[in-house]
Order: C-alpha cells, then sequence, then structure tokens
C-alpha cells in the first residue's frame, strides 16, 4: 500500500564532518526503531565496524558517538515522497532534503551515496545545488542479496579513506 512518509529523523553532523552518507529514506523498520540503518538485516553498522575496526555500535547513542568519531555525517536525500514499503522502486513525488544548507555548517567535501536510487535521487534533485559529485557505493539492505558482507566492506573503505 503507497504512503507518503514524511523524514522522521534530523541529520546527524558536527562542524568537523567531512563526508555526508545519504540513503533514499529510512525503511518502515528504520523509522520503528528510531534511527537510521536500523533493520537488523541491514549491513550498514557492521560494515563500518568492519572497516574502521571497532565493536558494532547498538544503541543510537554509540551510533552517533561512532559516525561522530569519524567524521561522518548521515542523512537521506528525501524529505517526504509516496512509497509502498520499503520499495525505493516505488518512490514517487519527492522532496528533497535542504542539503545544501547542511553544507554550510559542516566541513563536507564527499558526498557518498548508499545505493542506486539514493545515487539517483541525488543527483536528480540536489547536485546541482551542491556541486559535490556523489561516489555510489552499494546499497548494505538486505534486499541487495548479490553484494556479500565482504565486498561491501572494502567498497565501503572509501570513507576511512577520505576521513583521514
Amino acid at each position: 500500500m503507497k504512503e507518503t512518509i514524511i523524514h522522521p529523523f534530523n541529520p546527524i553532523y558536527d562542524k568537523d564532518s567531512k563526508v555526508l552518507v545519504l540513503g533514499s529514506i529510512p525503511s518502515p523498520k528504520s523509522r520503528e526503531l528510531g534511527f537510521y540503518y536500523g533493520h537488523p538485516q541491514n549491513r550498514f553498522w557492521k560494515v563500518l565496524s568492519k572497516v574502521y575496526d571497532e565493536p558494532i555500535p547498538n544503541t543510537i547513542e554509540e551510533k552517533k558517538t561512532f559516525v561522530l568519531k569519524h567524521h561522518i555525517a548521515l542523512w537521506d536525500v528525501v524529505h517526504s515522497c509516496e512509497i509502498v514499503g520499503a520499495s525505493d522502486s516505488s518512490i514517487r513525488n519527492v522532496v528533497s532534503n535542504d542539503i545544501e544548507n547542511l553544507l554550510l555548517k559542516t566541513n563536507i567535501k564527499y558526498i557518498i551515496t548508499t545505493g542506486k536510487k539514493a545515487d539517483s535521487l541525488y543527483q536528480k534533485y540536489t547536485y546541482k545545488k551542491t556541486n559535490i559529485k556523489s561516489i555510489c557505493l552499494p546499497s548494505t539492505s538486505p534486499a541487495n542479496c548479490a553484494f556479500k558482507e565482504e565486498r561491501l566492506i572494502e567498497s565501503y573503505k572509501i570513507i576511512k579513506d577520505i576521513t583521514k
């Protein structure tokens, strides 16, 4: 069933953030749990913890501390849209987040998109405003079974490289 979703989370960032990691919009499970990449099968937090050789953050506070410690900002491209469940391919009637304003408050020089849909939404709605080319990484969603964990870890190492 199609529903209109308004993004429920604030961006996570501070003035020292160097890279902005953008998804499309939080899944129903992430919205229910109250934080980015919250679905238990989403591999985002596990992959980042392996990239940085640190324990997997479990609580929302641990996750915020983890990303800020590593100069990573988190947000999504979409502020509101119509969507069916967690299906990115069903996203319609997009209103984008004010990413360009966020950039003014940080040292962000790199945009990472997590998946092809997030990247295409960034290109369509935001790139012309930010003029920062995105680096599209594979989705860590459980729906992306083509990418095994080891391959995701290799792909996501670029975040560590650019936040040194």
